[in-house]
């Protein structure tokens, strides 16, 4: 053998293990982690799961090179607690974490592993990113609704129900405390509508009746229910008690007035999920989460429910049936 073709032989060697070792890395099997805020039986679980599943799979994604395992916190800090220490034996190299209780329990844990959160408002003012445009850590993702949408809510409120003329805000200060600065934007805006705003803060969901049987206990009363793992896990019950004690309720996500409530006003949220997988993708090759920028929502739906709307007496104008995304009946 000539001994120029030695040289490129051994040239040659250390290019193809290379080759091979890069092939080996993309044939293992990749571990993400989901900590989702709903419980596993819950439908909306199986939609948004899906919609992750679907943004992967267009991304290469299956089962051939990713496992996903799914633990579900239930909207409750120590529900969350025991599902992310669950979900860390398996050595996740993502986790996708639902809401901000799940998210608070892992940055509480100090952990270094990549973490995409979805569904999350005010991620800046609770200190899980430094800034939108520039994270930092190890945590990024893609936001929720921000305050500036109360007014909105108020506003489609009394389209809905012109008689309402007090309105509480409920929410569980415990997994949602960022949700005093929705309050104070609907505070400011009550005056422009011509309504009372009033306190419905709640702790636990056995204060739930007694906060809305408060509020009903006068006349013209309405509800906003808050963005909040919270109202999410006990939405069914939330929106059959407000159309027991007949107070008009708008939420922030199509699942409210498919529960019940009268409307809802807010992102699509199946939607953040199928974007979420994008940033799982670029982590698994590579990215660090402290360089993807944090996202907004670029999706919103209006939802009526016009079985409540006629079960409180109201009438809903034709020009915002026209205006609306969808229309249950």
């Amino acid at each position: 053998m000539r001994r120029r073709e030695v040289v490129g032989l051994f040239l040659a060697t250390p290019s193809a293990w290379a080759q091979q070792v890069r092939a080996q890395a993309a044939a293992r099997v990749r571990r993400v982690g989901v900590l989702l805020t709903s419980a596993e039986s819950d439908p909306d679980s199986k939609e948004r799961s899906e919609a992750l599943e679907r943004g992967l799979a267009e991304l290469g994604w299956a089962s051939h090179n990713l496992q996903i395992t799914y633990r579900y916190g239930l909207g409750e800090v120590e529900p969350s607690r025991r599902a992310a220490a669950e979900l860390l034996t398996l050595a996740p190299e993502v986790i996708v974490a639902a809401g901000s209780t799940g998210l608070a329990v892992l940055k509480q844990m100090g952990l270094s592993v990549p973490i995409v959160f979805v569904s999350v408002s005010e991620p800046v003012a609770q200190g899980f990113v430094k800034s939108l445009t520039d994270p930092g850590g190890n945590i990024t993702g893609f936001t929720n609704l921000e305050p500036t949408v109360g007014p909105k809510w108020l506003g489609l409120l009394k389209e809905l129900a012109p008689v309402v003329s007090r309105v509480g805000s409920l929410f569980n200060l415990t997994t949602a405390p960022y949700a005093v600065l929705f309050s104070e934007a609907i505070k400011v805006a009550a005056p422009t509508f011509g309504v009372e705003p009033v306190g419905a803060v709640v702790r636990h969901s056995s204060e739930i009746e007694t906060v809305l049987a408060d509020l009903a206990n006068e006349p013209g009363a309405g509800l906003i229910i808050m963005p909040d793992t919270f109202t999410t896990v006990h939405r069914h019950q939330i929106s059959e008690l407000a159309r027991r004690y007949r107070i008009p309720s708008i939420g922030p996500f199509r699942f409210f007035p498919a529960a019940g409530a009268l409307a809802s006003y807010g992102v699509e949220v199946p939607d953040l999920y199928y974007r979420t997988a994008t940033y799982v993708d670029r982590i698994l090759h590579g990215e660090l989460p402290s360089k993807l920028p944090v996202q907004q929502p670029t999706t919103f739906r209006m939802v009526i429910n016009l079985t409540t709307a006629k079960a409180l007496g109201l009438t809903v104008p034709p020009t915002l049936l026209a205006r609306a995304d969808e229309v249950i009946e």
